[in-house]
């Protein structure tokens, strides 16, 4: 574990626990000897991890697209700026530098990188951790989301339990050190085949 990848908000949220905490992560990431990928934006959540991260001596790199570049929101002073055309292109970028994966709060495009990660977990195509830092209770409905999907046979709980889930930057950190990828494969009914149980057509 050398680079964590920090998904995150471009909004500062309503809560000023949002940016104290985001900073606080990204202090502490500099303070454990690790480096920073993310989106690469100067404003919301995404500026205050970032800025703290390159204050205590991490090297922090953007993934931004030339959309977002042009209106002038990319962070000044990282280590590197990685400029991309399309979303896409950004969020395998992220992720083919990034060892491990931290969730803040955030919207559309945060859940949209975070849920990629995952399927991509779920799939077998990587084995690395992600690790939701629960600030104000901001992924309570996500908790009980996944747990529902779990009842209704949408998923296997091996699979929501990549997931992780932390509520300080300390215990985010070290769960990503903690992980081990699910062995099980993605789908039900093929676990049911092989355990000899009947499948429903």
């Amino acid at each position: 574990m050398k680079t964590v990848c920090v998904f995150c908000a471009s909004n500062r949220g309503l809560n000023a626990e949002y940016e104290r905490v985001a900073a606080e992560f990204g202090s502490l990431l500099a303070a454990r000897g690790l480096d920073m990928v993310y989106g690469g934006a100067n404003v919301g959540l995404m500026r205050s991890v970032a800025e703290a991260a390159m204050a205590g001596g991490s090297k922090v790199t953007g993934v931004i697209t030339e959309f977002l570049a042009g209106r002038e929101l990319a962070q000044s002073g990282l280590a590197k700026m990685l400029t991309v055309s399309t979303m896409q292109e950004r969020k395998a970028t992220m992720e083919r530098l990034s060892d491990g994966f931290v969730v803040l709060p955030g919207g559309f495009g945060t859940m949209d990188e975070m849920f990629e990660i995952l399927s991509g977990g779920q799939l077998g195509f990587h084995k690395k951790p992600l690790v939701v830092l629960n600030i104000n209770d901001f992924f309570n409905h996500l908790k009980a989301q996944l747990e529902f999907m779990v009842s209704e046979k949408m998923l296997l709980p091996q699979h929501a339990a990549m997931v992780q889930f932390a509520d300080t930057p300390a215990e985010a950190i070290d769960q990503l050190f903690g992980y081990s990828a699910p062995v099980v494969g993605k789908w039900i009914d093929d676990i049911r085949r092989d355990n000899g149980l009947a499948v429903k057509s």
